[in-house]
């Protein structure tokens, strides 16, 4: 079996200005996660890109009842309420698929999208997940030992890595979750190349 890690990241819902009130506003939705996409990347020389993975979740409220999208997810995104009407799956079977796709490989996203992806959404709709947290790591932990300066690292998101990089890319639409996890990705495997990561970096915990 090709020994390989995967890359994710996540987006979830949200309201113009929630993020400032940490969605504590009374019309904030809780932040329940609607798109799952990730990247697996090889950890043998070559360092290819394997397989991609890409969701769309509809998410339910506290109470059960269907999430609205607000607008400005939707124009921050690119996700509509028609697209998710249309090919949006529950939770529990969207962490069912990814964990399939995770296989026992570790599971890296840009900061901690595990929390929203288990944490807060598991919880809004009442699931355990079975994935536990020592299989998660932070990639922006392994881009700072590869030497990316702290204070371009922390002004950096996911979807604008690979642009930090200078890696070209087939397409480039940030807060989209597959194209930010194919932007990390992108940027480790080019990390690997250079040699300033190397395949036991990914192990956990680090």
């Amino acid at each position: 079996m090709t020994a390989s890690t995967i890359l994710f990241d996540c987006e979830y819902l949200t309201a113009s200005g929630a993020m400032a009130r940490q969605w504590g506003g009374p019309l904030d939705p809780d932040p329940s996660v609607a798109q799952i996409g990730a990247v697996k990347l090889s950890l043998e020389p070559g360092y290819e890109i394997l397989e991609t993975f890409n969701v769309l979740i509809a998410s339910k409220t506290r109470d059960g009842r269907k999430a609205a999208l607000d607008p400005f997810f939707t124009e921050l995104t690119g996700i509509d309420q028609a697209s998710i009407d249309r090919n949006g799956i529950r939770l529990a079977d969207a962490l069912d698929r990814f964990e399939a796709f995770a296989g026992e490989g570790t599971v890296w996203s840009w900061g901690k999208d595990e929390l929203h992806l288990f944490a807060i959404s598991c919880y809004v709709e009442g699931l355990s997940p079975k994935m536990p947290i020592t299989r998660f790591g932070n990639a922006a932990g392994l881009v700072l030992k590869a030497g990316m300066p702290y204070a371009d690292l922390v002004r950096t998101t996911s979807g604008r890595l690979a642009d930090y990089f200078r890696l070209e890319r087939a397409q480039r639409r940030e807060h989209d979750a597959l194209d930010d996890a194919m932007s990390i990705a992108l940027s480790l495997q080019h990390l690997l190349h250079a040699g300033s990561l190397a395949p036991a970096d990914f192990r956990l915990p680090p």
